[in-house]
């Protein structure tokens, strides 16, 4: 009869969404005769009790689902799951903000709202909030994945907004598993190795050992081996009009030449400039009257061949822009080597110590285009000069020059390549067991995550770069199948190798928890858990010498810090019968976060007050019969700032994606700075900041839904759950500034061009509370046992459809942005529709597992956000690329499996993602990284992939 509950509250947990975090094996039911059933702790609850049974939407992924996926990583299998959107790609540290790191996020929140955890414990970030990188989790190791989609900061604390994410690791293994992969797209390939062993039975011998390690490593794909992504000259139609985009750089091989002159009224009379309020000549250091000038631009190799930009370039304006995207890797090499290691010995009946220790290496290596030089001056009396610039100027701009400066690329010195190499370690030791009917679990928790930036090449020299160009002994205005192999080799030898900069951060944290039984109603047992948890983080930058020393051309030296802070919070949950189908949940916690101290910046005092606040939440159950659970759930959420929104001094952070047209975008706002535009449209400069005057986020979570399980393995559900948010902090994207320079016109600044002493303009993406934020949608799913002749069919589908993605624009109070179903002001794309489908069918020793995924279509950005545009069949006569967007259309992949178990030990896989080679649509939005013609953030660029794979136990 205990067998039987303890087999349907099984049966209906898995349906209902509510799973142990820890393993649940026959060892649950005691020995015959005795009415005892082991108490297990459900992710979401820090009550340990005999029914598996909740109110909480919780998604089950064991190790045998997710072989079923074809997946080789854990960013990948994120990657599969409806409910996720919004998270960081590998291709976004392809010239993106991605910086080797891939994440999770639940409900399009972002990475810092979702809790990522490793057997129920914090890891150490990849930066200095809650984002973890996904890259340093082995999927080799996992046992199985517990989804929370629902709102936990009352059980968790900050960074649980959206929900969980916990990795529950392999234990109380007693033989060993070797496996093999090989995965085989077109022109590029993957491979992966691992092996997990262990002994000791804790039933019998009372303790277990387990090993796991895992080697992998991805190769890198080039954008010319895509035709979607070879170039950023794109053709493309429209309303029976063909156009030509083009995305490219005005830092071009062959080099555009920048002529300024003194200018001259209509009488021949110099023009002096004067102060707008007292119309007094404006005078320079040396008490001469400045001159107006003018900068007459133009490609001195298309001049001499007919007005024809070089077959790499196409035209913009009087220059030529560069097709940088041909020369990109769109899919970054890694390779990554992991190791876990865990051990749990019973001291008596009641109490086990346990420890787990796991380690990954990590490695990332991305190539962008060839180094853009910006601008430098170039010597008038050069020969270069002489030879290509001042034969071709007008007689005007000749009489009066002042200067000849240039943009080149430096093709012949390679790809802008770094290698991010990250080094993750996880600490974990405590006792857990039972006094009486309590149950209890204190732990220590040390992390680090240390990342080296090294510069493998591509970043030229200031000093022998600039002597080699100036002095002529490489013709920068020359094709590059011209320069000759000891000019290439000259300029190679000039590019900087070595580190760049570090990142490291570090946690250490005690948590205990205690929960049991605390009194019988007639409807049932009341439970209640209490914990707590402190924490200390680190975050700190530390720059590399060459940095440091400035030695790379025109970059300067960041500010380095190390930031730190604590916190401790405390928790109650209760869970109470008020009827023997219905249940209520409740839980409280208190958080207090402190303030934020930079040991190097600040004399080691703090640029920020703590922090605290209280959230709480209660949910219900509801089971009318047996086959069908109602539910739902309201909470309240706290997230502090990360420590770098709050501390971070000021830092270069790259250039732009997009070029932008200065003139038009500041001249329509009338900007106090739009005088120092460039007069063309190029890519600006980029700083990051903290802000010490942020507010902690806030939010409101309510859920309601229900599940309906069958006998037969029928089940179907149904959630609508929604998030309100305010206060919440965001960096600022360059469309926001740039397209609304009015409201963000404190967020451009200049800077001194260290190629030239001009003063240019660049734009600061700070952190600020950006006000509120509704999130809503519906979670769906459907699973059907068919039972046939030939073998079992099990289909499972499910789905996130959101119904509100939105945001109030900074400075109004009835203004929204939205990225639901477009490109959004945020430069991202919220999915109205996710979809996934997997069927399986067994029979024999065979099982094939076909797998389908699909994304909604979207509204593209305007193609003038990141493109010059013109008619196709005359590229000089440019039209406004603004006017034009395009409909993404949906976007559906299939894959195949076929697994064949050979006798009890033996295993073997073969399949084929992306089944019919499905390219990725195009699109006009280039904000993800440097690729251009599609968005690495949503769609495949590997395209038919076979593989196959080996598992043998022995």
């Amino acid at each position: 009869m205990l067998n039987q509950k303890v087999a349907k509250a099984v049966r209906l947990a898995i349906a209902f969404g509510a799973a142990s975090t820890a393993a649940f094996s026959a060892n649950t039911v005691a020995a015959e005769g005795e009415e005892k059933v082991e108490r297990i702790e459900v992710t979401g609850s820090a009550i340990k009790r005999t029914d598996l049974e909740g109110a909480l939407p919780i998604d089950v992924i064991s190790a045998a689902d997710i072989a079923k996926t074809g997946v080789t990583s854990v960013p990948d299998l994120i990657a599969t799951l409806p409910s996720m959107q919004g998270f960081t790609t590998a291709g976004e540290s392809v010239g993106g903000g991605g910086g080797g790191v891939q994440s999770a996020s639940l409900r399009n929140l972002g990475a810092e709202y979702t809790l990522v955890l490793l057997n129920g414990r914090r890891m150490p970030s990849s930066d200095s909030g809650g984002t973890i990188n996904l890259n340093n989790i082995p999927l080799a190791a996992i046992k199985r994945v517990e989804i929370l989609k629902d709102g936990a900061s009352a059980l968790y604390g900050s960074d649980a907004i959206a929900g969980v994410v916990n990795f529950i690791l392999k234990d109380d293994v007693q033989d060993t598993t070797v496996s093999a992969r090989f995965d085989k797209p077109k022109d590029t390939s993957s491979s992966s190795l691992s092996l997990t062993t262990g002994f000791g039975d804790l039933s019998s011998d009372g303790f277990n050992i387990l090993a796991s390690i895992s080697y992998e490593e991805q190769d890198n794909l080039q954008s010319v081996d895509r035709d979607f992504a070879k170039t950023g000259f794109i053709n493309f139609e429209h309303g029976g009009q063909n156009y030509l985009a083009a995305a490219g750089s005005v830092n071009a091989i062959p080099g555009n030449a920048y002529v300024t002159y003194n200018t001259r009224d209509a009488d021949g009379n110099l023009v002096y400039q004067t102060d707008a309020d007292t119309g007094e000549f404006i005078l320079d250091a040396d008490g001469n009257k400045r001159n107006v000038t003018a900068t007459h631009s133009f490609n001195p190799y298309a001049t001499k061949n007919g007005g024809t930009c070089h077959e790499t370039s196409a035209p913009s304006g009087t220059a030529c822009q560069f097709d940088y995207t041909s020369t990109l890797q769109i899919q970054p090499e890694t390779e990554r080597t992991s190791f876990f290691l865990s051990g749990v010995a019973e001291i008596n009946d009641t109490t086990e110590a346990y420890s787990s220790f796991s380690y990954t290496d990590f490695a990332l290596t991305s190539r962008i285009a060839p180094y853009p030089t910006g601008t430098f001056t170039l010597p008038t009396d050069s020969g270069v000069v002489q030879t290509n610039v001042i034969p071709y100027l007008p007689a005007d701009v000749l009489a009066d020059m002042t200067r000849v400066a240039a943009r080149w690329r430096t093709l012949p010195g390679g790809n802008r390549t770094d290698e991010r190499s990250t080094q993750t370690s996880h600490f974990v030791a405590g006792l857990r067991g039972e006094i009486e009917e309590w149950s209890y679990d204190i732990a220590l928790t040390a992390g680090d995550s240390k990342q080296e930036n090294t510069r493998i090449t591509g970043y030229p020299l200031t000093a022998p770069f600039m002597e080699l160009v100036t002095s002529g002994a490489v013709d920068i205005f020359d094709a590059p199948e011209n320069l000759s192999d000891e000019q290439r080799q000259m300029v190679a030898d000039t590019m900087f190798s070595g580190l760049w900069d570090t990142t490291d951060t570090s946690m250490l944290a005690l948590e205990g928890k205690l929960s049991g039984a605390i009194a019988d109603l007639d409807a049932g047992t009341v439970y209640l858990g209490v914990g707590f948890d402190y924490r200390q983080s680190e975050y700190s930058l530390t720059n590399g010498k060459g940095q440091n020393d400035e030695i790379v051309l025109f970059e300067s030296a960041g500010t380095e810090f190390d930031l730190d802070r604590d916190g401790y919070g405390a928790f109650a949950e209760i869970i109470v019968p008020v009827l023997e189908n219905l249940e209520v949940t409740g839980s409280i916690r208190y958080d207090s976060i402190g303030g934020v101290t930079d040991s190097m910046r600040t004399g080691n005092t703090s640029v920020s007050d703590d922090v605290n606040d209280t959230t709480y939440k209660i949910s219900a159950s509801y089971r009318p019969t047996d086959e069908l659970l109602i539910r739902a759930s309201y909470g309240t959420g706290f997230k502090a700032p990360t420590m770098r929104q709050i501390g971070a001094p000021r830092l270069e952070f790259g250039v732009t994606s997009t070029a932008y047209d200065c003139n038009a975008l500041l001249g329509a706002t009338n900007h106090p700075l739009k005088q120092f535009c460039n007069p063309e449209k190029i890519q600006y400069d980029v700083y990051r900041e903290g802000n010490a005057d942020l507010s902690p986020e806030e939010s409101e979570q309510f859920s309601a839904g229900f599940v309906w399980a069958g006998d037969s393995g029928t089940s179907f559900g149904i959630d609508y759950w929604s998030i309100e948010m305010t206060n919440q902090v965001n960096r600022l994207e360059a469309n926001q500034i740039w397209f609304d320079s009015a409201t963000y016109a404190d967020k451009f600044v200049t800077k001194i061009d260290n190629g030239t002493g001009d003063t240019v303009l660049a734009i600061i993406r700070s952190a600020q509370n950006v006000g509120k934020s509704n999130t809503s949608g519906i979670d769906w799913h459907f699973d059907l046992t068919n039972e046939f002749s030939f073998g079992t069919l099990k289909t499972s589908v499910q789905g996130t459809y959101l119904i509100e993605d939105e945001s109030l624009k900074v400075g109004t109070t009835d203004e929204w942005d939205t990225s639901l179903g477009q490109v959004g002001p945020d430069e991202q794309v919220a999915f109205r529709n996710i979809i996934s489908v997997n069927n399986t069918l067994t029979h024999g020793d065979f099982t094939h597992s076909l797998n389908i995924r699909s994304r909604s279509g979207y509204r593209d950005a305007a193609v003038g956000v990141a493109f010059r545009v013109s008619e196709a069949d005359d590229v000089t006569k440019t039209v406004d690329g603004n006017l034009i967007q395009k409909q993404v259309p949906v976007y559906t992949l299939f894959d195949y499996r076929l697994g064949y178990a050979y006798g009890d030990n033996a295993n073997f896989t073969f399949g084929i993602k992306n089944l019919f080679d499905k390219e990725p649509p195009l699109t006009f939005n280039g904000s993800a990284g440097h690729q251009v013609g599609y968005d690495p953030r949503y769609a495949d660029a590997y395209g038919r992939t076979f593989y196959v794979q080996a598992d043998y136990t022995f």
